[in-house]
């Protein structure tokens, strides 16, 4: 049975321009705008004064570096939303600047919880032997019947090289979609090489999301003291609102349950993330001020380990007694304030 679809002035082809935007701009979109700008700059100056905070009230370390750069997740994908917002031909870039943020980020969340430990000597000395489950998602969450594995210096550099193979090759991959569709031939749907880049993409983002799982099962009993289950669920949400907010809404695009409202197509409202980017800036704001509660603590190391005295002394006194060779022993957890 043929219908007839009209067709609304203005809801076919690309997005608009931004001029198209501001002369098409009514009241209330007007102060959408608005909000939602002031709610970006707003969550990026929460995070520079958090920057401003860890740079002047915590040790130097590698720790801090990975802090700085897991808490700057939520502000850069709300500035890159808004950016999107304004320029929605600008998109494509928007979207590859914070899908290789992120990609980042998932490697420092894993290096942050080795340094929870006091270091990668410490993580070693502290997990080694221990045998580490695997049938964990994203990948082997029905694949009960895998060994676990003993934690050694080997399995941490092959659950470090996990995940940062997707921030070597996911940034590659978005080079060449930004390349070709620059070029007109990278359209969703539409072309062969959208398919592939997508295929690989998604699929090194989900092997990055492995080694996380198995680490933070081992670290949320260890490091519970360190407010690692809130640090993890935090970063779930991130990924749970950039990567599947917006499939459903393409989702909902593809069923016609989005439509048209002029100069906005309805690929341009959902698929070409209008109404998504919308979404994130309200929620990337969201998670901006929940993140400096449970990242904004002063960590005192009395070594550049991680391991207190106690524990050195602990340990050489192990060792004479056992001929040499240190037991495994449980080290002391690094103290914290909660300001």
């Amino acid at each position: 049975m043929e219908q007839n679809v009209i067709q609304t002035p203005g809801c076919e082809g690309d997005p608009p321009t931004a001029e198209q935007i501001l002369h098409n701009i009514d009241i209330p979109t007007s102060t959408l705008y608005g909000v939602l700008t002031m709610l970006t700059v707003l969550g990026n100056l929460v995070y520079l004064e958090e920057i401003v905070y860890l740079l002047s009230k915590t040790p130097f370390s590698y720790k801090r570096t990975t802090y700085i750069w897991i808490t700057g997740a939520p502000p850069v994908i709300a500035a890159t939303s808004c950016i999107g917002l304004w320029i929605p031909r600008s998109t494509m870039f928007t979207d590859f600047t914070a899908s290789i943020y992120f990609t980042i980020c998932i490697h420092k969340f894993l290096v942050m919880m080795v340094e929870e430990y006091g270091g990668e000597e410490a993580f070693i000395h502290r997990l080694h032997g221990v045998p580490m489950k695997i049938s964990t998602g994203p990948c082997c969450c029905c694949c009960l019947c895998l060994p676990n594995i003993p934690m050694s210096r080997k399995t941490l550099t092959v659950l470090k090289s996990g995940t940062l193979q997707a921030a070597l090759l996911r940034p590659i991959l978005l080079f060449f979609a930004t390349v070709l569709w620059t070029n007109g031939n990278y359209e969703q749907g539409k072309s062969m090489a959208f398919l592939w880049i997508t295929i690989l993409s998604v699929a090194a983002f989900i092997l990055s999301l492995w080694p996380i799982g198995i680490l933070f099962n081992q670290a949320k009993s260890n490091l519970s003291s360190h407010n690692i289950v809130p640090k993890f669920a935090l970063n779930q949400s991130v990924l749970i609102l950039t990567q599947a907010q917006g499939g459903i809404i393409n989702l909902l695009v593809s069923m016609g349950t989005i439509v048209c409202a002029a100069p906005f197509s309805a690929r341009a409202r959902g698929a070409c993330k209008f109404m998504h980017q919308q979404l994130l800036v309200m929620e990337m704001f969201i998670l901006i001020l929940v993140s400096r509660c449970y990242y904004r603590r002063q960590y005192h190391l009395n070594t550049e380990e991680g391991c207190p005295p106690q524990c050195q002394e602990q340990d050489k006194l192990k060792s004479h007694a056992n001929g040499g060779v240190v037991l495994l022993t449980k080290p002391v957890i690094v103290s914290q304030q909660k300001v």
